[in-house]
């Protein structure tokens, strides 16, 4: 999927954390199937899953970014009323791999999709339940970084328009040129950053017997504008769902509006860059393109 990207193989990883982790030594390693596009996963016995960046490095700034990820999992952890990743331990460099890696406790389930969904309106009040409590952590104060997600909508207006450029035979451009202004220029933001998980994806989303079990994946968590998380409105649900997360979630105008300027963001990026590569991914940014046309 990226020119820079290693491919990590069982032995690797089972060499690393018998090196590494010597309690774990003799717990079998085996790959798990993902669709997603920043980790390589493995289980490790029946408990752990590894997590190994697709594209490592030595940079200290990788280091930082996967230790700051466990943090906010364990901050975030109390306050919310799912299952998110638990943080066990991170691995260094290696043989065979050249960047530091992480240990979560597994959690079972599947990904989310309107198969696996028995009450698609309920699956969006039981998500918006989970926003609305990480929404209303106590910030400290802090306000967004100046480099995720959650900030401006229009500094992403380069950005989009440059994607738009390269996927006019994949999808109407045009309408959603027009689409994607309506929303930059909605009102800003206004009110305090708070924090938000920023990748609300269907992959993220785990289901057990037909509802939301956990949400995964808070690589991507950090303070910004709550707008950022109404991506699921448009990449998930259907539109009887995708109003009952609006009020759930209480979203005005103007926010709602800067939530499909935001799953826009995603899925024109994610529509050009995986479109060879990663087909489910393309999928699902085809799908919310269609949702937003919709």
């Amino acid at each position: 999927m990226h020119a820079d990207q290693v491919d990590v193989t069982t032995d690797v990883v089972t060499a690393l954390v018998a090196d590494q982790f010597p309690r774990w030594r003799g717990l079998p390693v085996r790959p798990v199937t993902s669709h997603g596009t920043v980790n390589a996963l493995f289980r490790l016995g029946e408990d752990i899953v590894l997590r190994f960046p697709l594209q490592p490095g030595v940079d200290p700034a990788l280091r930082d970014d996967l230790r700051r990820e466990q943090e906010n999992a364990r901050r975030i952890a109390p306050h919310v009323p799912l299952p998110v990743p638990e943080p066990v331990a991170v691995g260094v460099p290696g043989v065979g791999y050249p960047g530091p890696w992480t240990a979560y406790r597994w959690i079972p389930g599947e990904t989310a999709s309107d198969r696996n969904i028995g009450d698609l309106v309920g699956f969006a009040r039981d998500l918006a339940g989970f926003a609305r409590a990480l929404h209303g952590m106590d910030t400290g104060g802090r306000a967004w970084n100046g480099r995720t997600r959650g900030g401006p909508l229009p500094a992403m207006d380069d950005y989009v328009r440059g994607c738009l450029a390269e996927s006019g035979h994949l999808t109407d451009t045009a309408r959603l040129a027009r689409i994607w202004a309506e929303c930059r220029d909605a009102p800003a933001h206004g009110g305090p950053d708070v924090w938000i998980h920023a990748d609300l994806m269907p992959g993220n989303l785990l289901v057990r017997d037909g509802r939301l079990s956990a949400v995964i994946d808070l690589e991507t968590a950090c303070l910004g504008d709550p707008a950022v998380d109404l991506m699921p409105a448009w990449n998930l649900l259907p539109p009887d769902a995708r109003e009952s997360y609006r009020r759930a979630l209480g979203a005005d105008d103007a926010t709602w509006a800067r939530g499909r300027g935001w799953a826009v963001v995603q899925a024109i990026g994610a529509l050009s860059y995986y479109v060879d590569t990663n087909p489910v991914m393309a999928d699902t940014a085809r799908r919310t393109l269609d949702a937003v046309l919709g």
